[in-house]
């Protein structure tokens, strides 16, 4: 986005109201007999002026106020997208879960919203797609025990030739993501595949160092470069390839595919890819990094941490920046960072600090509550499940507003409830008949929304690619945050507020921009489910208790 095209030259002391971004968009589409879900019903078109008799609701709460203020002309990272992965059930259950998975492909990529006000899905703008190392054809052999046979995967690479019907859950899931306008698909990958590894499997028994033989860097580039090459000309937008995920980690046990890497070996897949790339004539950008925290970005110097200056530095042997594919981009997870609200800013703070000086743009591309609880949230609490999910909107907040995140995605989007831990793992519960992880998931099962893909939603389902953070001030505490998002064309802004005071709501003092159309709320709370609430454009917006809310201007 040019800057020009936002600099509206309008400061509006606006203390958060919402506009609601009313997303259109079909419904999940699938084939005749699949899924058994009515198709959602469209919305009108976006309001053009407020009719005289609407009434702004009356709060059954008392509230504090927050006064808060938009500068429009301040602006700051342009958003490229919130996503999720396919990781590790969603091929099984896309190919055996026939009376479910339509209404898991509504949750994740639905933009619509029913004629009750009431959002039929999250709109996810990217979906990550796991290049499996081919674990599922070889079974236990493949180093993945048997209690963790979920997590293996197929590849598309049968001997030397492709089979292109494999992977059917995962295309599945693709085909819904396309059909309802996700904006771009990444495809990543864990392990070389276990023809191209040292010891022929998806784990590794090669320490930090990469489990893949030196004559198949090219081999393994090209394999990914393939894939890359049939899905879009099949006409999705790959927009990114990762070609190694969290290589901090050595990957020697048996639970998932994985392997560890030095960041010069990296940087050696990384050129091999580039060439494919090239030679295959596609755009797709390599997102390198994929570091398992946010430290091992800046800090660190195993040889492979410090990964910003490893392949950005035009003096480090691991340089890339000049690859015509690399897009400067660099990628990290949010584990191990989020413990409390300091710490999580502090962290963030120096990712921003590292990645400025290159120009980078930061991608946070996993994030579950995998580690310790962090010191606010209770799981086992009657209310665990709505504290893990809001404790995320922090995690989302402060990766946007902090490191400059211009893209987020979870990790899982969908799992087991594991270890009595609620959802701390997954968007959406899949639960098999039987009950555990390691059941049989071609047998069937149920599934749940969870208020992890609602708080998700209340920042996916209105931000949209393009939209650019903007100035907000409001007095920021770990109970009360928020941010700002301007679409490129100004016609709406966005500003998502999150309010942890169980018992008090907030009165957002502002100031209407003149000429505002709508407004629109969208609340998450344990009861919530991004709930519609129509506000007349004279006066003031409030959010919920323990909420997380988005607040849309039409201007």
């Amino acid at each position: 986005m040019k800057l020009s095209k936002i600099l509206m030259g309008a400061f509006f002391a606006l203390a958060i109201t919402a506009c609601s971004d009313e997303p259109m968009g079909e419904s999940t589409k699938h084939k005749p007999g699949e899924g058994n879900e009515e198709p959602d019903t469209e919305v009108p078109q976006e309001p053009t002026e407020e009719p005289d008799d609407i009434e702004s609701p009356i709060p059954t709460f008392s509230m504090n106020t927050q006064s808060m203020s938009v500068n429009m002309g301040r602006t700051y990272q342009e958003i490229e997208g919130f996503g999720a992965s396919d990781c590790w059930l969603p091929n099984t259950i896309g190919t055996y879960w026939t009376n479910e998975r339509a209404q898991l492909a509504r949750w994740l990529f639905s933009k619509n919203i029913n004629a009750a006000g009431q959002p039929q899905g999250i709109g996810l703008s990217v979906w990550r797609v796991n290049l499996g190392a081919g674990t599922a054809e070889i079974g236990e052999a493949s180093g993945i025990n048997n209690d963790n046979a979920n997590n293996r995967a197929e590849s598309y690479l049968s001997g030397s030739s492709y089979d292109w019907n494999k992977c059917v859950g995962q295309r599945y899931f693709m085909q819904e993501a396309l059909s309802n306008g996700v904006e771009g698909f990444v495809l990543f990958s864990n392990s070389p595949l276990v023809q191209y590894t040292l010891n022929g499997q998806g784990r590794s028994d090669n320490g930090g160092y990469a489990n893949l033989k030196e004559d198949c860097y090219d081999d393994f580039a090209e394999y990914m470069a393939d894939v890359a090459q049939h899905f879009t000309s099949l006409g999705y937008p790959i927009v990114a390839i990762s070609p190694v995920n969290e290589p901090q980690y050595n990957w020697e046990g048996n639970s998932q595919e994985g392997s560890g890497w030095q960041n010069d070996e990296v940087a050696k897949l990384s050129r091999e890819l580039d060439k494919a790339l090239t030679q295959r004539g596609l755009n797709t950008e390599i997102s390198i990094g994929e570091a398992g925290s946010w430290s091992s970005l800046y800090e660190g110097g195993s040889g492979r941490e410090r990964t910003i200056n490893a392949f950005y530095n035009p003096n480090s042997s691991a340089y890339v920046g000049d690859l015509a594919h690399i897009g400067n981009i660099i990628c990290g997870h949010s584990y191990w960072t989020h413990f409390n609200w300091n710490d999580m800013r502090t962290s963030r703070q120096k990712v921003a600090d590292a990645a400025s000086p290159y120009n980078l743009r930061v991608w946070q591309t996993e994030w579950s509550m995998l580690d310790a609880a962090p010191e606010d949230v209770d799981y086992d609490a009657p209310d665990g499940e709505w504290q893990i999910a809001q404790y995320m909107s922090r995690v989302i907040h402060n990766d946007l507003t902090v490191a400059n995140c211009t893209s987020w995605s979870y990790w899982t989007a969908m799992s087991v409830e594991r270890w009595s831990q609620r959802n701390r793992f997954e968007l959406i519960k899949t639960t098999p008949v039987g009950g555990n992880y390691s059941n049989d998931f071609t047998k069937g099962g149920k599934i749940e929304d969870t208020p992890n893909l609602w708080v998700l939603g209340n920042y996916s389902l209105f931000i949209r690619p393009g939209y650019v953070r903007v100035g907000l001030t409001h007095t920021e505490s770990k109970n009360f945050f928020a941010s700002a998002y301007l679409a490129p064309d100004n016609s709406k802004l966005v500003v998502v507020v999150t309010n942890y005071d169980k018992e008090k709501g907030a009165l957002l003092k502002l100031t209407t921009p003149e000429g505002t159309k709508a407004i629109y709320t969208y609340t998450t709370t344990a009861t919530k489910k991004l709930e519609q609430t129509r506000f007349n454009v004279k006066d003031q917006v409030f959010v919920d208790p323990s909420s997380v809310t988005t607040i849309v201007y039409y201007l």
